[in-house]
């Protein structure tokens, strides 16, 4: 029997990869309280052994030699502690071995909570302190179950959790997928580690450069900043240390081969590769890229940066949303302004939108144009005759001018004043011509 608890035990280790001498200490505790609780006294001094290999139990108690016995269970006469030990006297303590009869079997059923509580105790502080030096690392993971819309990945020897909001909006999960998380942090809880994952963390981004890219971990090609919007876009500044090698050139690699590994492995995430510079101005500049930047004035105490750039490259480097100037001030660290060569800003610009002349402005346009054909054609019909082929000439002159105008914007070219120059100067020049004809 005692073999094969020693047998259990040692089974026990190998499955739960826990340490041996953890659960014989685990062990040795629970008979302890086996023993206090069945056949002692909870303020006994009581001390157990267990032999590894045979599995042998032998318990000890410590009592105090006294002249007159109060507690047998904590002390003991002098004639008592003199057949145990010679030359003992009154206030030494005696240590003696006691194991009754059934404690083996009272024991194992006493104490098997405890021994099972102390496991997952040992079991629990092993893997968080093996997961706790992974934080900030990419690990491999397979997705066991979805609760909601939070994930549980398989690590291996524990489990993960993925949150909603460290997921990558648009990116679908099912039962036995495999990829690649970003440790975020691990806590401690009552139900045991807590591994915090995530696919939206800009480090994920850092580390799988380091694993594309074989000048990061060497230190040749340094990291400095990421920006990142899951889903969408990232910016990412890098700086070489080395003259000679291209920092940018080194992340996108032969044919934008070591980037595309790293775009992949997001869902397709698009990634722009910024150079680095001291200089808060041509950092900014750089950060705003594809954009063009005529000027940059910024304001250190506010950590501000009024950017100017040309009127058709106001779209671009605002960006979808304002994503291109938002993923450059978190990359630059500074509050980027952006305003078009003549000062035309974000606000500006909307409020230009709104007075745009539209389908209707144009509409009327037309209709006045028109109108005003169909009345100089009513004209021509009363007039005399001989000024018929005037008349035709007259109209053909209206309908080329309106032509024009109807290209032009209502405000420029109002219907009005279209309609004045063919009236009055057009019979004029045809009065002459005709004169010239007679004489």
């Amino acid at each position: 029997m005692q073999t094969q608890f020693a047998q259990a035990i040692t089974q026990i280790c190998e499955e739960k990869n826990i340490p041996k001498e953890l659960v014989m200490e685990a062990v040795e505790a629970a008979l302890v309280a086996a023993y206090k609780k069945d056949y002692g006294d909870k303020d006994q001094e009581v001390r157990v052994t267990l032999n590894e290999e045979s599995g042998a139990i032998e318990v000890y108690v410590t009592k105090t030699v006294v002249e007159e016995v109060e507690n047998p269970m904590l002390e003991m006469t002098v004639e008592a502690a003199n057949r145990i030990k010679k030359g003992a006297k009154v206030g030494d303590a005696i240590e003696i071995m006691d194991l009754p009869a059934d404690f083996g079997r009272i024991a194992a059923q006493t104490a098997k909570q405890v021994i099972i509580q102390r496991i997952r105790e040992a079991e629990r502080d092993i893997v968080f302190s093996e997961y706790k030096d992974k934080e900030g690392e990419i690990l491999n993971c397979t997705v066991q179950r979805i609760e909601g819309d939070t994930i549980i990945c398989d690590l291996g020897k524990s489990s993960g959790v993925l949150f909603r909001n460290e997921q990558i909006p648009g990116e679908r999960y099912y039962p036995n997928q495999r990829f690649r998380v970003y440790v975020v942090r691990v806590e401690q809880s009552a139900k045991g580690p807590q591994i915090v994952l995530s696919r939206s963390h800009p480090g994920m981004v850092k580390r799988l450069f380091e694993a594309e890219v074989p000048e990061i971990p060497a230190g040749i090609v340094e990291v400095k900043s990421i920006a990142r919007e899951a889903g969408a876009r990232t910016k990412i500044a890098v700086f070489s240390k080395e003259d000679g090698v291209d920092p940018v050139g080194s992340c996108v690699g032969q044919r934008g081969i070591r980037v595309q590994g790293v775009m992949n492995e997001i869902g397709g995430e698009k990634i722009d590769i910024i150079l680095w510079d001291e200089d808060p101005k041509v950092y900014i500049e750089n950060a705003l890229s594809p954009a063009k930047v005529i000027e940059i004035t910024l304001n250190e105490e506010e950590q501000k940066a009024a950017v100017k750039v040309p009127e058709d490259q106001l779209s671009l480097a605002i960006g979808k949303q304002g994503q291109n100037v938002r993923l450059a001030a978190k990359l630059t660290g500074w509050n980027v302004d952006i305003e078009g060569a003549d000062g035309t800003g974000l606000e500006k610009i909307e409020e230009a939108a709104k007075i745009v002349p539209n389908k209707d402005d144009k509409k009327d346009l037309e209709a006045a144009i028109i109108q005003a054909v169909e009345e100089q054609n009513k004209e021509a019909e009363e007039a005399p005759s001989e000024n018929v082929e005037k008349a035709s000439e007259d109209e053909v002159a209206a309908e080329a001018p309106g032509e024009e105008s109807a290209e032009m914007p209502a405000e420029e070219v109002p219907a009005e004043e279209a309609k004045e120059p063919e009236v009055t100067e057009k019979p004029v020049e045809v009065d002459e011509a005709e004169k010239e004809k007679t004489e």
